[in-house]
């Protein structure tokens, strides 16, 4: 049925389109040749003019079809391209030889950016320890992130106490202390600091896959302590007093957070005690592995496993990222945004699409899986696994014309970076990428067994980062990294936590 309707409405659009359509104003980059009918400007909402607008609508019999199949029918399903699904196979010519198994499950939680930067660290472990199958624990670092981001909100806090309370910095400060988001610098603070640990000692509890409710619980609490410390601030003029008094209270509310982390998500493993990790290789040889997360973490780092990636040291990757806003070769910086109040600071090296996508590429052929970050909900289908700007053709049910650059959308909040993945495999011809593999954490049930086609078109419109080793970009790129960066706003759109 829903067939149907849809090659109507393309029967109808063909006759259509060799009239003059004076009912609708097309929005994009040939808006600026196309000739408007001169109408007296009005302030306000003509209800004559409206009903003028609705017959000369419902006279159009393309438009009673798209009235009967829209108002029925989820649009995006009416509207969905069978060429593109089609032409979206999961067939590629360059695809890493190992991307590592199970499909991971973040489930009612924003914790991407840890399931996708643990997706590629896990390649490195699978590879030393010779492993069919081995998931990191992502709710170990989720909470020490979550543990830190609260340290974080409250130095902050007490950074900005001359900033007034209704100012746009300290209500973007408030409105998210401790996002389930964050971005691979954060991730990288937490394996320094905390280490890494197998998925198996340390699982998720109920509330790290279902974490709404912890997150705002914590949320209240740090807004209530950000005005007892701001009044404190402002009350005690002895510094050393003041001092004393603010380091005693920081404590009592980190206490506090700690106190609610550990009953809803259970005790981590220390840091720095050793744990005894049980498995058995992918030969069936039963193997017992004693260690500190710290020093686990380290192993990604050590002779063999950098050999076994082909020189690559995963300890060392870095973001590079497409915003047209700003210059290229540029390194950009997000005042205000972390996890670790003395750690490494979230950077980022602005790059044109070619550049981001010839790394990306020779990433893959080295056989390394990249983490990347996109705007996931833009023209994508989770249910078929298919992300491709053709996917839906809104023009041809509604006659309106999306035309917003990348930087357009940027600018107006239309996109940003909402979601990190995996890059696994790339489908080139004659030296152009196609389309490319995608692992998610949304489960097997999502996409093709968890995995998703991404059309090159929406890489171009809809991806921002890429996490890559130095070696697969230019000297000049690499040499970005020297810069003073150019910090933008905590609430720049590149400031967002996938």
């Amino acid at each position: 049925m829903r067939q149907q309707l849809v090659e109507r409405l393309q029967a109808l659009q063909l006759k259509h389109n060799t009239n003059v359509e004076k009912d609708y104003v097309f929005i994009g980059e040939e808006s600026s040749q196309e000739k408007v009918p001169f109408a007296p400007y009005k302030t306000d909402v003509s209800t004559t003019t409206i009903e003028e607008w609705a017959k000369e609508l419902l006279e159009d019999p393309k438009n009673r079809l798209a009235l009967a199949a829209l108002s029925s029918n989820n649009a995006n399903n009416v509207l969905s391209s069978r060429a593109a699904t089609i032409a979206d196979t999961q067939n590629f010519n360059v695809k890493i030889p190992l991307e590592g198994t199970p499909v991971t499950n973040q489930r009612a939680s924003g914790r991407c950016w840890l399931f996708a930067s643990t997706n590629v660290f896990r390649v490195a472990i699978m590879k030393k320890y010779r492993l069919a199958s081995f998931e990191l624990s992502q709710a170990y670092l989720f909470y020490w992130d979550k543990l830190e981001k609260a340290n974080y909100f409250l130095e902050n806090i007490l950074d900005t106490v001359d900033e007034p309370l209704d100012g746009r910095l300290i209500q973007a400060l408030l409105a998210s202390p401790v996002s389930d988001g964050g971005q691979w610098d954060m991730v990288a603070n937490l394996v320094q600091k905390y280490g890494l640990v197998p998925q198996s000692l340390y699982p998720d509890s109920f509330n790290a896959m279902n974490s709404s409710s912890m997150d705002r619980l914590i949320t209240t609490k740090l807004r209530e302590d950000a005005l007892r410390l701001r009044s404190l601030a402002s009350s005690t003029t002895d510094p050393e007093v003041l001092k004393s008094s603010l380091g005693a209270t920081k404590d009592k509310m980190l206490r506090e957070i700690h106190l609610i982390l550990t009953l809803m998500l259970g005790p981590p493993p220390s840091s720095t005690k050793p744990f005894t990790w049980e498995f058995t290789d992918k030969d069936g040889q039963f193997c017992s592995v004693t260690t500190r997360p710290t020093a686990f973490a380290k192993e990604l780092s050590d002779s063999r496993t950098v050999r076994a990636l082909g020189g690559t040291d995963v300890t060392q990757l870095f973001s590079i990222v497409n915003d047209p806003r700003n210059p290229y070769n540029r390194l950009l910086s997000v005042s205000r945004l972390g996890n670790i109040w003395s750690g490494r600071p979230v950077t980022y090296v602005n790059v044109d699409m070619k550049t981001m996508k010839d790394a990306c590429i020779t990433t893959l052929k080295r056989g390394l899986p990249i983490f990347f970050g996109s705007d996931v909900g833009k023209y994508s289908d989770s249910a078929k696994g298919i992300m491709d700007t053709a996917l839906f053709d809104y023009e041809l049910g509604f006659n309106v014309r999306l035309g917003m650059k990348k930087a357009e959308r940027l600018m107006t909040s239309e996109s940003a970076m909402t979601h990190a993945m995996v890059l696994t495999a790339v489908h080139v011809v004659d030296g152009k990428p196609v389309r490319w593999r995608v692992e998610n954490s949304w489960s097997e049930t999502a996409g093709s067994q968890g995995y998703f086609v991404m059309s090159d078109a929406w890489m171009d419109e809809f991806v921002y980062q890429a996490v890559v080793d130095p070696s697969v970009v230019s000297a000049a790129v690499r040499k970005v990294l020297e810069q003073k960066p150019k910090m933008l706003d905590l609430w720049d759109p590149m400031g967002a936590l996938a």
